[in-house]
């Protein structure tokens, strides 16, 4: 396994992060436990979820179901770097309560004690704000956050799906209080979608966030949609199918997918591996469904990449370049 700093910080993670979204509504709990092992044993220490996850009536399920594995004993927890996500409404359903979502001090106080004792830990490693909260000044998430790390509960907060500008503002208000402030940004980044490379990645490097990419594979789309719809059948489904169904997305996934094939490479595992070139990422989030899926991924550490392949990769997806040069001339 090979791992890296995640951000300015001083915790060491590995370039894969696991995913665990699919634990539970997908993925039952025993082969959810089964496929934590096996990334733990391969060295995968930095594990991803969100309170919300498990969704609709079942939200704060896989929450539940990485508890009962950290509660097998054996290290696991202590061999974990473990991240969790605040936002969502997490009251009843048909019970939409004021408060028990987005970050205000009270619903991260709130929300961080709900996922502690889900997750049958005492402390949350990297504690993310799902998603923008424009009604909440970051004044009072820091002083909230500050609290939580006084009181041992959390380590380092992160953000996800922010914008280049909320990073900057979050850390400019978090160095007047003298706080950490945001160490990591959870971002929609890959080779079909590189608008990340604009302003967010920019943003985060400057404030000396690791970026720790989702969806890696575009929702399939980067896995061999074409050649498994041609050789079994599998028809795309989700965004994947969605994207097909424009023309000239469609030939750039032909285009990447022959590219592969002439080269001998596999779709999924060089996505991955074209993601750990990128400047700035810490390590992109699989979400695998199966062992078979993680020890795919997996594969894709130990893939070199071509200047050749990297060059045509760049030709079939190309970024939107530097900003303000890319909007500005």
């Amino acid at each position: 396994m090979k791992y890296t700093q995640l951000g300015r910080t001083g915790l060491k993670v590995s370039r894969l992060v696991l995913g665990t979204m699919n634990f539970g509504p997908q993925t039952d709990e025993p082969t959810s436990h089964s496929i934590m092992d096996a990334a733990l044993g391969a060295g995968l220490n930095f594990f991803d979820t969100a309170n919300v996850y498990g969704w609709g009536e079942n939200k704060g399920r896989t929450e539940e179901i990485l508890g009962t594995w950290f509660a097998q004993g054996g290290g696991r927890r202590d061999k974990t770097v473990l991240a969790t996500k605040v936002y969502a409404n997490m009251a009843g359903e048909g019970e939409p309560w004021p408060n028990y979502d987005r970050l205000s001090a009270l619903n991260i106080r709130r929300a961080v004690e709900a996922s502690l004792k889900r997750l049958q830990t005492d402390y949350i490693d990297l504690y993310q704000f799902h998603h923008v909260d424009r009604r909440t000044p970051f004044e009072e998430i820091w002083q909230a956050v500050d609290v939580l790390i006084q009181q041992g509960k959390v380590l380092y907060a992160g953000s996800s799906n922010f914008p280049g500008y909320k990073i900057a503002q979050a850390n400019e208000t978090a160095a007047r209080r003298g706080s950490v402030g945001l160490v990591s940004e959870q971002c929609l980044y890959n080779l079909a979608e590189r608008r990340a490379e604009m302003e967010v990645i920019p943003a985060a490097q400057e404030y000396g966030l690791g970026v720790i990419p989702w969806s890696p594979l575009h929702g399939g789309l980067l896995g061999g949609v074409i050649k498994k719809e041609v050789e079994g059948g599998r028809r795309a489904s989700g965004r994947s199918a969605d994207a097909l169904a424009n023309s000239s997305v469609r030939a750039q996934v032909q285009a990447y997918e022959d590219l592969l094939d002439k080269h001998g490479l596999e779709p999924g595992e060089t996505a991955l591996a074209w993601l750990l070139t990128r400047p700035g990422v810490t390590g992109p989030i699989v979400g695998p469904r199966t062992a078979e899926q993680l020890e795919s991924a997996l594969r894709a550490l130990e893939l070199e990449l071509s200047q050749e392949v990297l060059s045509a990769l760049d030709e079939i997806f190309p970024g939107p370049g530097a900003s303000p040069e890319a909007f500005a001339w």
